[in-house]
């Protein structure tokens, strides 16, 4: 265990060094990783409170293939999301059966929530709605939900290696908890509120007659 901000100010360093270019001879790529140790460090130390107090780089480390393993996968259904959404926009002709999607989660921490829910949006035609945190589950909007376990299969993709880069309390052999299909006829949560409730009265709805008396009624 070690602690972090000097971590952190170390691979602000070193990400200094990349982002300036020096030429590759050892004086310029020393004096530039020097610079952004010299702004790195005392940074990480002021806002060492934003970090937690220690870190075990030996597990950090197992967990570096499996961060690659979730970029790898991430940008593959970025490229076929895309396709997929561009041949819907070009082929009109095709239906589109949107819907939304409740996905509970087995990671738990904050920055592994945050990892799954991000990826989820930045990926094209899907976009998480909302955490429900008693349930720790994502609502999930997709452009196309005709076979939702093909949504949910590379969202489970990515929760597995989530597990072991943060090192979070269930791992990837652990069983995925069921996911709800919530069709787009505004039976879910969220949606219906945005619904007028079924018998309620809207400015578009004629008067009734029976209410009214109709006419020449005298009322």
């Amino acid at each position: 265990m070690t602690r972090t901000w000097p971590i952190a100010g170390l691979l602000f360093g070193v990400l200094w060094m990349f982002v300036q270019g020096p030429p590759l001879a050892p004086e310029p790529v020393v004096g530039s990783l020097l610079i952004g140790l010299v702004v790195g460090l005392p940074t990480a130390f002021v806002f060492r409170r934003l970090y937690g107090d220690t870190i075990d780089i030996p597990r950090s480390v197992r967990g570096v293939p499996y961060a690659l393993l979730y970029a790898l996968t991430f940008v593959r259904e970025a490229i076929v999301a895309s396709l997929d959404v561009t041949y819907r926009v070009l082929a009109r002709s095709d239906p589109v059966e949107p819907e939304v999607i409740l996905i509970p989660l087995r990671v738990r921490t904050d920055l592994g929530v945050t990892t799954i829910a991000n990826s989820i949006t930045m990926t094209p035609g899907s976009l998480t709605l909302n955490y429900d945190p008693a349930e720790n589950a994502l609502y999930v909007h997709v452009i196309d939900g005709s076979d939702p376990e093909d949504i949910v299969d590379p969202i489970r993709d990515w929760e597995n290696y989530a597990l072991v880069i943060f090192d979070e309390e269930l791992s990837p052999s652990d069983p995925a908890p069921d996911f709800a299909v919530y069709p787009p006829d505004r039976t879910h949560p969220i949606l219906k509120q945005a619904a007028p409730e079924t018998g309620e009265a809207t400015a578009a709805d004629p008067p009734n007659e029976a209410t009214t008396g109709g006419d020449g009624d005298g009322r």
